[in-house]
């Protein structure tokens, strides 16, 4: 085997040897360490020394390298990049933002995240001299700090910017060896990595909030059904009248929890792209008039009238189930906060886009409410939609659905007048047969 190939062996198993044991102590500190290795031998194999003659082996034949191949260690080859910029390049073509300082905590290297992470300091933040020039967050400068002054990692989390512009990072800083110790440290500064947790972070609060208000309605329904069903226990049997009336109330208990389940299961499968939309010509005068025809008795209760203005032949491109859906919540949500004797109308207007408008009678939405009422679980007026049966996951369903269609919904709504619902469908060339 050649001494060549022998070494080049030897030093990789060398080097993944010593990688798996650094990866088993600090997993973060070996990939650090395995990029640095691999840049390194990068620039090591393509840009050689740029002075000096090159090492000669004993006996090696001088004389080969005179002439033209003489300078090859002395003279880039044409094309090549210098070291300096592979490394920069490098650097700046990773998301996360890099610091490293030296001893005395002035700044000697940060790549283009670092800098847009800081930005907000203007000229100075973008050539700092000093890590107090960079940021004055104590939470950075403290981790910084412990790694120069006693040579320890640390990981934390850093907040930067305002509520509007709000950013989260997790902060991994590690010290700067050297083999020698000087003034009895061997630290020479600290490596910081900035990784942009941002996204993460809401995720979180969306899931804790999501949690929280399930429990939240469900609960509710489920301390009803257990009080009465222990009432029953203890001997509200005998009492046939009084049986009846508990039982009808952990029915409906039983029932608002199946359609919260259900709508939480709907929603899921919307939001995840699992839920199929096959658009389609539909015509929309008698998918109204099936709407009207399945709350009818629900609208009479309620002392609502519903009026179809949309035209015998008007038809939308949509997926007739989906329609379905779109037209219930929201036809079911204007009888639900209309007042006895108002009424509810759907209307259709073509052109680009379709509107379907379904408008009520109802109190309205007051301003402070329109931004947010198509969120999950939000209610302008809790416990009126609760007494209704309402599981506050219906307005987040027909903006998914709407999504789905590449529409969008949207509300306007005047206090004391009442609220419209308009939902736009693109307006395309039909596809498919006319669905009745």
């Amino acid at each position: 085997m050649p001494l060549r190939l022998a070494l080049a062996l030897a030093f990789i198993a060398a080097l993944s040897a010593a990688w798996f044991a650094l990866y088993k102590a600090d997993e973060y500190a070996a990939w650090v360490a395995i990029v640095a290795a691999a840049v390194g031998a990068a620039a090591a194999r393509l840009y050689p020394p740029a002075h000096g003659a090159p090492d000669v082996p004993e006996g090696f034949p001088v004389g080969d390298l005179e002439g033209e191949g003489a300078d090859v260690h002395r003279s880039a080859a044409p094309g090549e990049v210098p070291a300096a910029a592979l490394l920069k390049a490098t650097m700046d073509s990773m998301r996360e933002g890099v610091v490293v300082i030296d001893s005395a905590m002035r700044v000697v290297a940060l790549n283009n995240p670092a800098r847009a992470t800081f930005r907000s300091g203007g000229t100075d933040a973008l050539s700092p001299r000093r890590l107090s020039d960079l940021t004055r967050n104590p939470t950075v400068y403290s981790a910084f700090a412990g790694a120069v002054a006693r040579g320890v990692r640390a990981e934390v989390k850093v907040e930067t910017g305002a509520a509007d512009d709000r950013r989260v990072y997790d902060l991994h800083v590690a010290p700067l060896r050297e083999r020698e110790a000087i003034y009895g440290s061997d630290v020479r500064g600290a490596i910081g990595v900035f990784i942009d947790i941002t996204r993460l972070e809401r995720l979180e609060i969306v899931r804790q909030e999501f949690l929280s208000n399930v429990s939240h309605e469900l609960r509710t329904p489920l301390t009803a059904v257990i009080t009465f069903a222990e009432t029953l226990e203890d001997g509200a049997l005998e009492d046939p009248e009084t049986a009846r009336g508990f039982l009808a109330i952990i029915r409906r208990n039983a029932e608002r929890m199946r359609g919260l389940i259900e709508d939480i299961m709907e929603l899921s499968s919307i939001e995840s792209g699992g839920a199929r939309v096959d658009a389609r010509e539909v015509r929309l005068h008698p998918a109204v008039q099936e709407t009207f025809a399945a709350l009818s008795a629900k609208a009479e209760s309620c002392g609502v009238g519903l009026v179809n203005e949309v035209a015998a032949g008007a038809s939308v491109r949509a997926d007739p189930r989906r329609l379905e859906q779109l037209l219930l919540n929201l036809v079911d949500n204007a009888i639900k906060f209309n007042r006895r004797g108002g009424t509810v109308t759907v209307a259709h207007t073509e052109g680009a886009r379709d509107l379907i408008e379904i408008s009520d009678t109802g109190d309205g939405i007051p301003p402070e409410h329109l931004t947010r009422i198509f969120e999950r679980f939000y209610r302008v007026d809790r416990a009126r939609s609760r007494d209704m049966g309402g599981t506050g996951l219906g307005l987040a369903i027909v903006k998914h659905l709407a999504r789905a269609h590449g529409g969008e919904v949207r509300v306007r709504s005047t206090p004391g007048e009442g609220s419209t619902f308009t939902i736009e469908l693109p307006r395309e060339q039909p596809a498919g047969e006319v669905t009745a």
